[in-house]
């Protein structure tokens, strides 16, 4: 299968219809996580063997291992001007890598967390980095010399995710009930609340909560933030629901959409972005895998792309015309945007 052609529409308008796999590129583990690196050259995934596997997609046989991890890691984070990789595991431990290495090793180990560390993502300016977990804690780090800036409490149940706004000096985290919050950077005081509870639900059969906000972003300006998860969750042991994606209009805080899939889907949203012509994306599994898009004011996807194994994450190329989902049949999927 080739590369990547120039199959672009006269006037550059993306067409969701005509996107096609372009590219497989194949290791002997599932995956879990994914991300381009800042320089568009290499594409990154983490794996149930513990490693961080790195392909260059000019030369999609070079495959890399970064081995060091003790247990799953998941979030992945890039420096872009020192070329340095940092990985968040389960253990609790953000290793430091240096991304371009021909033989990685961890430069750094830190202790971030009580448990699972489950996403890091780095500030647009490039000087901290935001760890969330397991232990109901966010932690803002200071990239300079890797120190603790900042711990922000508040939360009363395992942090999934969190991001910095493009603009503002606030971040947002989101955890496993649904709860939104918003932080001040200076202040280190939350500011506010939304609610995406729609993506949890406690199972009185199995007695467990299940949902969470499994993927989070803001589009380019900051004018929406979008939380990925379940919802209509009928079996928490099985994960059996419907992938949703909820949109959160920034200025008021509310709700301003529920984007579900359409015809319907069983399983997970993993993974959501923002493409620059309009469109949200999202990525999931459950009963095999899909790819997803819509217009943000409307609730149903206009498109669907049946993706051949279950996605578990999903990452947008900075030429935004490339995405990558990563498998649990251990393949990251290539598609190209046309």
């Amino acid at each position: 299968m080739g590369i990547f052609s120039r199959n672009v529409a006269p006037n550059g308008q993306i067409t969701p219809s005509r996107t096609r796999m372009a590219l497989e590129l194949r290791h002997t583990s599932a995956l879990i996580g994914c991300r381009f690196d800042p320089t568009g050259r290499f594409v990154f995934a983490t794996a149930q063997d513990n490693t961080i596997q790195r392909w260059e997609l000019a030369a999609p046989n070079a495959k890399v291992a970064f081995a060091g991890h003790r247990s799953w890691a998941r979030g992945l984070a890039f420096h872009s001007a020192s070329r340095k990789l940092l990985s968040a595991d389960w253990n609790g431990k953000v290793m430091v890598w240096s991304s371009e290495s021909a033989t990685p090793q961890a430069e750094r180990i830190i202790d971030a967390h009580d448990g699972w560390v489950r996403a890091i993502v780095m500030s647009p300016d490039q000087r901290q980095f935001l760890t969330c977990g397991n232990d109901n804690l966010v932690k803002l780090w200071n990239v300079a010399d890797f120190s603790l800036a900042r711990t922000f409490e508040g939360h009363n149940s395992h942090v999934y995710n969190v991001a910095f706004h493009p603009t503002e000096r606030m971040i947002v985290s989101g955890d496993l009930r649904g709860n939104v919050k918003q932080w001040d950077l200076q202040t280190g005081r939350e500011t506010r609340q939304m609610d995406a509870s729609v993506i949890f639900r406690y199972d009185p059969s199995f007695r467990a909560d299940h949902g969470g906000v499994r993927s989070m972003t803001f589009n380019a300006d900051g004018s929406l933030l979008a939380c990925a998860g379940i919802t209509n969750v009928s079996n928490a042991f099985a994960g059996v629901g419907n992938p949703a994606i909820v949109l959160f209009n920034w200025q008021t805080g509310q709700r301003s959409q529920v984007l579900r899939v359409n015809p319907a889907f069983q399983g997970t949203a993993w993974g959501v972005v923002f493409h620059p012509q309009g469109f949200v994306i999202g990525a999931g599994g459950g009963n095999g895998g899909g790819l997803w898009f819509w217009r943000p004011t409307e609730a149903n996807s206009i498109q669907s792309i049946t993706v051949p194994n279950n996605a578990r994450d999903l990452a947008i190329h900075s030429d935004n015309r490339r995405l990558a989902v990563p498998c649990f049949d251990g393949v990251v999927r290539i598609y190209e945007l046309s």
